[in-house]
């Protein structure tokens, strides 16, 4: 059984979720690790967490997962 994924005008063809992570996955402009869960965007740049879009020069970026830490 196979899917389609409608992204940026183009149509891919899966057969399973874990291929179209791989092949879809934005990777971060900053460390290189592709992006599976919920990333940041600064500018048009895509980063895995606020910390890599600060080093890339990102102004005002918030980590919820950082302030729910130090709660």
């Amino acid at each position: 059984m196979t899917f389609e994924v409608h992204a940026q005008g183009a149509v891919h063809v899966f057969d399973c979720f874990e291929c179209a992570v791989h092949r879809l996955a934005p990777i971060c402009e900053h460390c290189r690790v592709q992006i599976i869960g919920h990333g940041v965007e600064v500018d048009g740049r895509f980063y895995c967490c606020a910390h890599c879009a600060k080093a890339e020069g990102g102004v005002g970026i918030v980590d919820h997962a950082e302030s729910a830490a130090s709660a």
